[in-house]
Order: structure tokens, then C-alpha cells, then sequence
């Protein structure tokens, strides 16, 4: 093993006018990051590229704007400020091509910042509850600068890098970021009701975080043999593991594994991805490219929405000309689950915003995003109920969301869809 540095001593090889990754979700590795913002006095356009990340990110504060610049791949809570007010970028990209971003060369990585454990008799670190586009960040970076934190699990799969591929090491301690779940409300169990009875037994399914998800894992205690092919999961799997729902049995590919590219949760899920073999921790471009995801059988994507108009436009990323998250794996999942035999793509969302206002809508706001074109939308899913839209001219498209819109919006969609449609 190389012989340990500061922080301070690991981030003085970055310079002005480089290119720095950073380690998403929940491995950003803060000992690091705060050793690098200090250096801001002496550094000036320094580019900082990552997803979401939990944690703080001090180089994203007004008074660093000329030492750093970040360019988020998808923005989370953390960045969203920045990004709204103009001082920091977003780049819309589908999530299985961000490796290729590093890996072509459209976005050269001068420096790597990344979190792993501890390493094992062999040498090998793991890059832990990330994975996904962190790898091909790693193999592409002139210089690789680790934190290894006692906390970080060691997954298997794709994440296992040898000692000798990273130029510095830094070991301090802390605490991975937990991520705890509410309490879904009646609405958020209403959704996942109607989605676990989507679900067949036998099926491979994908799911995201948060209360709908969580929801719709709480509903599918009495299925049997699902399989798990997603590009993250949270505790809410940890259940059906351990009760045996999900098996993986009837998967054609990775039978009996759970495979994913990053968790996000509680310290129990990272206990449970330590070193347990039946999680394969791979590259986002396998996981969430469509020709993979397609064969496994009865794929089931599940995906969220901001708002959905009557022709089945899907906005995921962005509140009008508000840019809010990103487009991450939805349209992999999207397109993959509507390719797998038997599959089922589906989006979810409650039937209106916490002020009463419908994201069922007429027409999306001004300037918002299509994630989802109404090309490749199919199923989609409120409180309401269920209903199938592909296959089913505009027309009938509208009739059919109406149904499952808010009760006390319906009679305005109807209005708008007899205008538009009539």
C-alpha cells in the first residue's frame, strides 16, 4: 500500500483550470473536499463534475464562484440553489452514458476524488455504496486521490480497485450519510397499492428512493420469486430479501443476484451490501443499458414524474424553466422494461402538488423538459389508479389520465382536452 497523506498534502496536485470528479451519492468523500475548497484563494476555474451527492459542498457557495465551477449530472438538493441562480451548470444526460463521458474523452478527468474501504489481504479497495459512474471516472483520471474510510462497505462486483491504481491516500474516518425514510402518507400507499398490483410474481423490478418506492415495496410482501435490476435500491429491499420475496430464481441474467450500480439509506442497508455476495455492485453502462435490461423477463420500471400532460408527456427534471433534477435512468428503464417480454414500464405520481395543484396538466409548463416522450410513455399511475397509454392515440390518451387525475381537476382537463382534441 502507498504510504498515507493529509488531505491537504493529497489535493495539492490539483491545479487551475482542471477538471475534478467527485464521488456521488452518498461516497463523497468530505475530508477531501473540504482540504481542496481551502486551496480556493490559490485556485481559479477549477471544473468539478458529479451527480448527486449527499453531504456538503462548500466549493458551491456565491463567494467560490471563481475558484469552482461545478457541472452537475444530475442535481440534488444540495446543488439545486446554484444551479437555479446561474452558478453552476447542468448537463442532461441519460445516466448508462455518463461513463462515456470520461471514457471517450467528452469530459477528460484531470483529478478523481473517491471514498473506499479499507483494503483487503490482495490490495483491492472498494468504491462501496457507488459504483456506478465512478469507476469509469477512476480508470479515466490522470490522477486518482482516495479517503479510505473504515465505514465504507466493500461490495462486489466492478468496484474493486487495486492500491496501486490510486496516486494518494488519505485515510480518516466518518460516517457514511444515512438517508431515513417517512412515513409514506395514504396517498403514497394508495400508489403503491395500485403499483404492486401491476407487479407479477416472477418479476424483475426497478425502483428508485423515497415515499412512493417505499411505498410500493411495502405493498409486494405476498408476492413471490421477484428478481432485482436496478440502478440503486434502499433499505425498503432489505424486507423482501430477508423474507424471501425476492429470490432473483427466475432472472435470465445474474440469477439469484440483486444487481444495482449505488444504495442510498441507513447504516443498515450498508451493513447488508458488506461484503455479501449476493449483491453485484456494476458499471451504470451495463446496468442501465437497455439491450441488459431487456433480458431479464416481466421487467417492471418504476419512475417518478413532476408532471405528465394529456398526451403523455413525462417532466422528471425541471419545474418549468427551473431545472431540478436530472434525467438520470428513467428513459433507460423506460425504454429497457418496455423491450424485456412481458415488461412493464410505469410512472408515478401523486395527483397533485402539496398546494392542490394537478400534475395531471393540459399542456407542461412553459419551458419544462420531456424525459419521457409520449412516444415511449406506458403505463402511469396516481392514487387514482392505473391506466396504459401506449397504443392509444392522443385523444383517448387524455381521456384516460383524466380518470386518474385529482377529482377536482377533472372538469377543467375535460374543458382542455375537448379544446384540443375535439
Amino acid at each position: 500500500m502507498r504510504p498515507t497523506c493529509t488531505p491537504e498534502e493529497a489535493v495539492s496536485i490539483i491545479g487551475s483550470g482542471q477538471r475534478v470528479f467527485i464521488h456521488g451519492m452518498a461516497a463523497a468523500p468530505q475530508a477531501l473536499i473540504r482540504a481542496m475548497t481551502a486551496r480556493a484563494p490559490e485556485l481559479r476555474g477549477v471544473e468539478i463534475v458529479h451527480m448527486h451527492t449527499e453531504g456538503g459542498v462548500p466549493y458551491a457557495a456565491p463567494e467560490m464562484q471563481e475558484s469552482f465551477r461545478v457541472n452537475c449530472l444530475f442535481i440534488g438538493s444540495n446543488m439545486r440553489k446554484a444551479v437555479q441562480e446561474g452558478r453552476a451548470d447542468y448537463t442532461p444526460v441519460f445516466l448508462s452514458e455518463v461513463p462515456a463521458l470520461f471514457r471517450d474523452g467528452t469530459l477528460p478527468i484531470d483529478v478523481a476524488l473517491i471514498q473506499v474501504s479499507p483494503p483487503d489481504k490482495h490490495g483491492f479497495v472498494s468504491l462501496g455504496v457507488s459504483v456506478d459512474a465512478t469507476r469509469a471516472a477512476v480508470l479515466n483520471s490522470k490522477h486518482v486521490i482516495a479517503q479510505v474510510n473504515r465505514n465504507m462497505p466493500r461490495t462486489h462486483g466492478d468496484g474493486l480497485i487495486h492500491v496501486n491504481s490510486l496516486h494518494a491516500i488519505v485515510e480518516e474516518d466518518a460516517p457514511i450519510p444515512e438517508i431515513f425514510a417517512k412515513d409514506p402518507t395514504d396517498v403514497e400507499r394508495a400508489i403503491g397499492k395500485n403499483i404492486a398490483e401491476l407487479v407479477e410474481d416472477r418479476a424483475t423490478i426497478q425502483v428508485g428512493i423515497g415515499a412512493i418506492p417505499n411505498a410500493v415495496l411495502a405493498a409486494l410482501t405476498s408476492h413471490k420469486d421477484l428478481g432485482v435490476h436496478s440502478e440503486m435500491f434502499s433499505d425498503g429491499m432489505i424486507p423482501l430479501i430477508e423474507k424471501g420475496v425476492v429470490t432473483g430464481r427466475y432472472k435470465k441474467l445474474h440469477p439469484g443476484k440483486v444487481v444495482s450500480g449505488f444504495v442510498i439509506g441507513t447504516r443498515k442497508l450498508y451493513d447488508f451490501v458488506d461484503d455479501n455476495p449476493l449483491v453485484a455492485m456494476l458499471d451504470i453502462t451495463y446496468v442501465n443499458d437497455t439491450a441488459t435490461i431487456r433480458r431479464n423477463p416481466r421487467v417492471t420500471a418504476i419512475n417518478s414524474a413532476i408532471e405528465v400532460d394529456l398526451t403523455g408527456q413525462v417532466c422528471a427534471d425541471s419545474i418549468g424553466s427551473q431545472f431540478y433534477s436530472g434525467v438520470g435512468g428513467q428513459m433507460d428503464f423506460i425504454r429497457g422494461a418496455s423491450y424485456s417480454e412481458g415488461g412493464k414500464p410505469i410512472i408515478a405520481l401523486p395527483s397533485t402538488t402539496n398546494k392542490g395543484i394537478s400534475r395531471i396538466v393540459s399542456e407542461l409548463k412553459p419551458a419544462a423538459g420531456v424525459v419521457t416522450t409520449r412516444a415511449h410513455v406506458h403505463w402511469v399511475v396516481t392514487e387514482y389508479g392505473a391506466v396504459n397509454l401506449h397504443g392509444l392515440p392522443v385523444s383517448k390518451r387524455a381521456k384516460a389520465l383524466i380518470q386518474i387525475a385529482h377529482p377536482s381537476h377533472r372538469e377543467a382537463l375535460e374543458q382542455a382536452a375537448r379544446e384540443r382534441f375535439a
